[in-house]
C-alpha cells in the first residue's frame, strides 16, 4: 500500500507542479482521490506524517527567536483573532441552525462554540510550508505570521489538557530544567561536525529530548520539539541544523498532506457542511487583516500575513475528534472538518503563490499608514548616499560586502532578513540594515530615490532573487544588478530578467578555490601551450 502512496503522490505533485500550483495540492488532492476509492491511511503513513509535523516545528525553533513571542502584536494579536473568530464563528453557526440547517440541528449553544473555537486556528504546518517555498520565513509578514501560530499552539495545548482533564504529570516541573542543560547541548553541537552526526543529533534533540519528553510528562509533543529548536536557536551552527533536515522533513511531509485527504472518505452531507465552514472562512481572513492594520503594520504585511493564515488548522480535525469520543459531536463532522480543512488547503495555496500580485492589484484601494506611525518592526528603509546595495547578508553576501569595502570604501550597505544577524553584522563593523528585499515598497522608494550604481542579489533562495529583479524592472533603475544562482535554470531565468551577470555559486567556488590555492601558495605552473 505504501507503494501506491508514493507513486499517486509523486504523480499528482509533478501535474500541480506543470500547473505552476505548489506541490502539496497535489498531495492533497491524491488523499482525496484514494479515500473517494475506499482506499485508508495506514499506521506507517500516519507515523511518518507525525514524524514530518515534529520535524518541521524542530526546524522552525531554530528560527525563531523568542522575544517576537512577547511582542504585543504577537500575543495580543492571537489572542484578540483568536477570541473574535471564535465569538463570530459562533454567531454564524448558530443563526445557521436557526435557519434549520440539519446537522447543526442538536448541538448546544456549546457545543457551536466548541466548532467555532477549533476553526478560528490557522495551519502551522501549511503556513510555514508555504513560506518556505517563497523563500520568505524572516520576511516581516512571515515572522508575524509564525508568532502568531506559535501563540495558537499555546492555546491548543491548553485546551487539549483541559478538555481532556489530562493534568500534565508532576515531572513536568523537571522541564524547568532544560534552560540549565543548553550549554552541554551547545557543546555537543560544536562537536556532532558537519554530516551524519548534526543530522542524527538534530533528530535525536526533535524526537527525543523534544517530543519525547514532553510528551512523557503529559504535554504536548509537537510543542517540545519547537521549544527546543528555539533553545538551539542561537547556536551558530542552528541554520546548518535546519538545513541538514530538510530533505527529509520535506519528504516527511508529503505524507502529511496525503494523510490529510486521507483522513476521512467524503459523504454528501459533510460535502455540504464543508461549503459551508469554507463560506466563513473570509470572516477569518478579514480579522487577520484588520488586527494586523491596528498594530500599525503596512498594508503589503497585512495583506500577506493574512494569506499566509488563511485557512483551517488540522487541530480542527483533532478538537473534532476528541468531541466525538465525548460524544460532543456526532460522527458526520469528522468528515466535514476534514474536507473543510482539506479544501481550504487548495484554496490557500494558489493564492498564497500569487500573493504579490494580489498586493500589487489592492494596494491603491487600501489605506496605509504614514511612514513615521508605522509598527518600528515594519518602517521602511533610508540608504543614505550608498552606491552599492548587498540583497542577503549570509555567506556570500558578507564576503561580497568584504571584498567591495576593500576596494571602494565605506559606500557599501546590507540588507538582512534576520535581525539577529542585523546585530551581528554591525557588531563587526558592517553597514547592514534589516529589511526584507521581496517587499515591492521597498523597492519603490529606495531604488528611485538614492544613487544606487550597483545591486548584488545574494539571496539563497532563487524566487527571491527573481521577485526583485521582477522589482527593478518596474523602475526607472539605471544600474547594474548582478545575482547568484545555484542551477543552471534558475541562471537562465534570471538572464531572461534582464540581469547583466549571474554567477552558479558551485561554478564560481571551484574557480575562486583554484585562484586563491594559486596566489597563497604562489604556484609558478608553465602554461599549456
Amino acid at each position: 500500500m505504501e507503494l501506491v502512496f508514493i507513486i499517486t503522490a509523486f504523480i499528482a505533485g509533478f501535474i500541480a507542479m506543470q500547473c505552476k500550483l505548489p506541490p502539496l495540492v497535489g498531495f492533497l488532492v491524491a488523499g482525496f482521490g484514494l479515500s473517494s476509492m475506499g482506499v485508508q491511511s495506514t499506521e506507517t503513513l500516519s507515523l511518518l506524517a507525525d514524524l514530518g509535523v515534529t520535524l518541521l516545528l524542530f526546524s522552525i525553533g531554530l528560527k525563531l527567536d523568542v522575544k517576537t513571542l512577547l511582542a504585543k502584536e504577537i500575543w495580543g494579536g492571537a489572542t484578540l483573532h483568536n477570541l473574535l473568530s471564535t465569538g463570530l464563528f459562533t454567531l454564524a453557526l448558530l443563526g445557521l441552525k436557526q435557519l434549520g440547517l440539519g446537522m447543526l440541528a442538536d448541538l448546544s449553544l456549546a457545543h457551536l462554540a466548541l466548532l467555532g473555537f477549533s476553526l478560528s486556528f490557522s495551519s502551522t504546518v501549511f503556513a510555514i510550508k508555504a513560506l518556505q517555498d517563497k523563500g520568505e520565513l524572516n520576511a516581516t509578514y512571515g515572522t508575524l505570521a509564525i508568532g502568531i501560530l506559535v501563540m495558537q499552539d499555546i492555546f491548543a495545548v491548553l485546551f487539549l489538557t483541559i478538555s481532556t482533564g489530562k493534568i500534565p504529570e508532576i515531572t513536568a516541573l523537571g522541564l524547568f530544567a532544560l534552560p540549565f542543560l543548553r550549554p552541554l547541548m551547545f557543546r555537543i553541537l560544536d562537536k556532532a561536525g558537519h554530516g551524519e552526526m548534526l543530522v542524527l543529533y538534530s533528530i535525536f534533540l526533535a524526537l527525543v529530548a523534544g517530543a519525547g519528553l514532553f510528551e512523557l510528562v503529559g504535554l504536548k509533543a509537537d510543542l517540545g520539539a519547537l521549544i527546543l529548536g528555539m533553545m538551539l536557536a542561537a547556536h551558530p551552527k542552528a541554520s546548518e541544523m535546519s538545513k541538514s533536515l530538510f530533505n527529509l522533513k520535506e519528504l516527511l511531509l508529503v505524507c502529511f498532506f496525503l494523510n490529510i485527504g486521507l483522513s476521512e472518505a467524503p459523504t454528501l452531507d459533510g460535502a455540504i457542511m464543508a461549503v459551508i465552514l469554507l463560506l466563513l472562512l473570509p470572516i477569518k481572513g478579514i480579522l487577520y487583516y484588520l488586527i494586523f492594520h491596528l498594530f500599525r503594520y503596512r498594508v503589503r504585511t497585512s495583506l500577506l500575513g493574512t494569506l499566509t493564515l488563511f485557512n483551517y488548522s488540522e487541530f480542527g480535525l483533532i478538537v473534532s475528534g476528541l468531541a466525538y469520543k465525548l460524544g460532543w459531536l456526532p460522527g458526520s463532522f469528522l468528515v466535514a472538518i476534514a474536507m473543510t480543512v482539506s479544501i481550504s488547503f487548495l484554496i490557500a495555496a494558489p493564492l498564497n503563490s500569487i500573493g504579490h500580485r494580489l498586493y500589487n492589484d489592492t494596494s491603491k484601494w487600501l489605506k496605509e499608514y504614514d511612514a513615521d506611525l508605522l509598527n518600528p518592526s515594519d518602517k521602511l528603509i533610508d540608504f543614505g548616499q550608498a552606491h552599492v546595495l548587498i540583497l542577503g547578508m549570509g555567506r556570500i553576501g558578507s564576503g561580497a560586502y568584504d571584498e567591495l569595502v576593500e576596494r571602494y570604501g565605506n559606500q557599501i550597505i546590507g540588507i538582512e532578513t534576520r535581525e539577529e544577524s542585523v546585530d551581528d553584522h554591525l557588531q563587526v563593523g558592517r553597514n547592514v540594515l534589516h529589511g526584507d528585499a521581496t517587499d515591492p515598497d521597498f523597492w519603490t522608494r529606495v531604488i528611485s530615490s538614492h544613487q544606487i550604481k550597483l545591486v548584488l542579489l545574494a539571496m539563497p533562495n532563487s524566487h527571491a532573487n527573481s521577485f526583485a529583479m521582477e522589482q527593478i524592472n518596474t523602475l526607472n533603475y539605471k544600474g547594474k544588478v548582478a545575482a547568484i544562482a545555484k542551477y543552471t535554470d534558475e541562471m537562465e531565468e534570471l538572464e531572461n530578467l534582464g540581469i547583466d551577470a549571474a554567477f552558479n555559486i558551485y561554478h564560481e567556488a571551484g574557480r575562486g578555490f583554484a585562484r586563491h590555492v594559486c596566489e597563497e601558495l604562489e604556484m609558478d605552473l608553465k602554461p599549456r601551450t
